[in-house]
Formats: C-alpha cells, structure tokens, sequence
C-alpha cells in the first residue's frame, strides 16, 4: 500500500458515487472498456470515449427515477450495445455478460466497502456527491445504503453537475457541514477534487496506484476506501 498523509479529518464526509463506492478508483468509463475489450471491441481510447459519453448522455432525464442499480447498468449497455454491434455484429447474450459482470464487481466492492462506511459514520457525517441520472436515491435503496448517507446530492435533480460547487453545497447544507470540516472522497482529480477545492474541502482522491505514481505525489491518495479510515479515524 502507499503511504498516504495530511491533514484529512473533518465532521463530514463526501463521497463520489461511481468509481469510489463501487470500485476502487476506477470510473464507470474505464471499467465497461475493459468488459468490452475481453469481448473483441478493440477501439482507441477517444474512440470509446466518445461511444461513452453519448451512451451515458441518453440516460440523463430519461431513466426512470426509481430504476435500480441492476436496471441503470443495463439500460447504459443497451445504449452501449448500439455502437457494439455495428463494430462486434449482434450478439443476443452480450448485453447480459457485460452487465452482469459489471453488477457483480461492483457489489462485491459496495459489501467490502460498507462495512468502512459504516464505522466511519458512528464519528462523521457521509454524504454522496455524483454526477447522476436522477435515480441516485433509489439506486442507493436497492444497495441498502441510503440508511448509512445522511443526505445524496444527484445531479440531474440538483440541476448542475461537479465540478459546479452548487452540487456540493447541496449535500452540505441539509447537514449544516461546513467547508473547513468537510472531506470529499472521488476517484475524479477535476469533478472531485477541483470542484472540492473550488469549494474550500479538502480532498482524498482514490485511484489505482499506478494512477497516483503518473499523477506525481501532490494528492493525498488512498487505493480502496477502506484505507480512508487510517487518514481520518
């Protein structure tokens, strides 16, 4: 593990969603290239990139705002699925591979996980911050989590998206938290960590490490949330 220091503690504690909760410093993004990688769709990153992006874009207003976590993924790999097929051809069983995989990752780190979480919310206040689809709340239902956040902030219902500080005064505010006492949790060095910034929290950047080896040893950097506990505990 790499040694990680500074001054992190704080009353209340903000957490990213995708990429921090449910995976340890890898976004969403990166995670389907890989599942589609091992099923035969070689793209350059930007390439993919832009596959992404416009999959996630058609999500946001449209999703149903009680869909779980099982239906947000597989409606994205349906999105996905569109531009796959035109490069892998159709494959009935593919939408159900990539996403089950996804699922199944991504609860095992949220059961690793829930139990840091659950000890630091005995000393703190937890909080999520996420650029969302509006259906964060029920997402959060269905993963047994909302009773560990005191308050979730989703983008698409808040109306801005980090790295806009209005998103973050939005989880703030319901708990009465303040900046100088506030800690924000994400695996984005922009969305999380300069909106966090821009802000007047501190910040903890989870990210693989040979992430935070490329990025220079500026951050205070954890690897899996459940080092977080030997900064702030």
């Amino acid at each position: 593990m790499r040694a990680v220091t500074g001054p992190t503690s704080g009353d209340c504690l903000l957490f990213d969603y995708g990429g921090t909760l449910d995976s340890d410093g890898v976004a969403w993004k990166e995670r389907f290239q890989a599942l589609y990688r091992d099923e035969g769709l070689e793209l350059p990153a930007y390439r993919f990139d832009r596959l992404f992006y416009d999959a996630d874009d058609a999500l946001v207003g449209t999703l149903d705002k009680q869909a779980d976590l099982a239906e947000t993924v597989r409606q994205l790999v349906g999105n996905i699925e569109q531009a796959a097929t035109q490069a892998l051809g159709a494959d009935p069983q593919r939408l159900s591979r990539v996403a089950d995989a996804f699922l199944e990752a991504s609860h095992a780190t949220l059961r690793r996980n829930r139990a840091t979480l659950e000890a630091l919310r005995r000393r703190y206040q937890l909080g999520i911050v996420s650029n969302f689809y509006g259906n964060l709340a029920a997402v959060c239902h269905g993963l047994g989590l909302d009773d560990v956040f005191d308050a979730i902030a989703d983008s698409e219902r808040v109306g801005v998206g980090k790295p806009d500080a209005a998103i973050f005064r939005a989880a703030m505010d319901p708990l009465g938290a303040r900046p100088e006492t506030t800690v924000m949790i994400g695996d984005s060095l922009r969305r999380d960590g300069d909106g966090a910034r821009g802000c007047g929290l501190r910040f903890v950047w989870i990210a693989p490490v040979e992430a935070q080896d490329a990025a220079g040893g500026s951050q205070i950097a954890i690897a899996r949330l459940d080092q977080l506990a030997e900064l702030l505990l």
